[in-house]
């Protein structure tokens, strides 16, 4: 199969011949339909993730069609449409027997771990508790999106953030993560404010229902105190610049949310978060399990994650697309059709 393959870090990936996936006991293995561009297979082809091992694949926001399945798989075949989170949850520890498969200790994460979606084929471990099937109206583009960047913020304002109508909530970095948290904190009915340094994003961010938009300066937390303040700050970025502005912009006893990477640490204020009552919440993807919510508020109209992808590209597109991230987020979302 044709698969995008870095060989060092750093390094401009290549694309070439590679062995297919075979479905081990449990797994299935999926042809890749569409698969997403995101800042965290930067981060890998950096090197900073002590996971991956040269020569790797990266991609981890796919959505395809099942096929091969592997021995003890039983409720799916051949064909089905479906996609998965980015973490492969065992679905047998304690952590997964609670429903937490988000933190699950023996997580499998493609693009990471194992080889990822920069292919035409990859497979998916613990299929019994990490397929999800797609409806039918869905397209292949808009469910490649769902498994990191939309899921992981919906989980992060919905279910972490406790985001309710009339809250104020900033966020922070408006790429595909931080545009998936201005649509779905609006649905919710929150007054939502956007802050990046590209213009073109903060004008995405209004299209998607941001009240107030930002351009990232160092008068931006002056002026998110100047609109009251915020309930919910969420750091949708990765950056230790971005998380004292978001502590600094937060009313008292307010919530912050942290989804973006922190490779090299942060600094914390412990003195504010103790005198303001701050609360510090991280947020990492969301099971299986819990999508049907999120595929329901799609299916009615409420949230339209189709409506953030701004770029489609092929296999051979993206190393230079990948490189590019150095540089910064583009708008919106890019995918990846293999």
């Amino acid at each position: 199969m044709r698969a995008v393959v870095v060989e060092e870090y750093g390094v401009l990936p290549v694309v070439r011949d590679v062995p297919p996936p075979e479905p081990a006991d449990g797994a299935v293995v999926l042809k890749v339909e569409a698969t997403g561009l995101c800042r965290s297979d930067w981060h890998g082809w950096m090197g900073h993730d002590s996971d991956i091992v040269l020569p790797h694949v990266p991609g981890h926001e796919l959505a395809g069609t099942i096929a091969a399945v592997g021995a003890g798989v039983s409720g799916w075949a051949v064909g089905d449409r479906v996609t998965t989170p980015f973490i492969c949850a065992c679905g047998e520890c304690e952590q997964c027997r609670e429903g937490n498969q988000q933190v699950c200790p023996n997580q499998l994460q493609p693009g990471f771990n194992y080889w990822g979606s920069f292919a035409e084929y990859v497979a998916v471990p613990y299929a019994a508790v990490n397929l999800v099937r797609l409806p039918d109206d869905m397209d292949f583009a808009t469910a490649a999106g769902l498994g990191c960047r939309f899921a992981t913020s919906f989980r992060a304002v919905h279910q972490v953030g406790r985001v309710v109508a009339g809250e104020r909530v900033a966020v922070f970095g408006c790429g595909g993560v931080g545009l998936s948290a201005v649509m779905i904190a609006t649905a919710l009915g929150a007054e939502v404010i956007a802050i990046d340094t590209n213009s073109e994003a903060l004008t995405l961010a209004r299209e998607y229902g941001a009240v107030h938009t930002i351009h990232a300066s160092a008068d931006t937390v002056a002026q998110i105190r100047d609109l009251g303040g915020a309930h919910v700050t969420i750091d949708a970025l990765g950056s230790n610049d971005v998380v004292q502005q978001a502590l600094q912009a937060l009313r008292p006893r307010g919530r912050h949310v942290q989804i973006g990477l922190l490779p090299s640490g942060v600094n914390l204020d412990v003195g504010r978060l103790i005198g303001q009552e701050l609360t510090w919440l991280g947020s990492h993807g969301m099971p299986a399990h819990a999508y049907p919510e999120m595929l329901a508020l799609v299916a009615a109209g409420n949230l339209n994650p189709q409506h953030l992808i701004t770029r489609t590209i092929t296999l051979e597109e993206t190393p230079a697309a990948l490189a590019a991230l150095t540089n910064g987020t583009p708008a919106g979302v890019t995918v990846i059709t293999p």
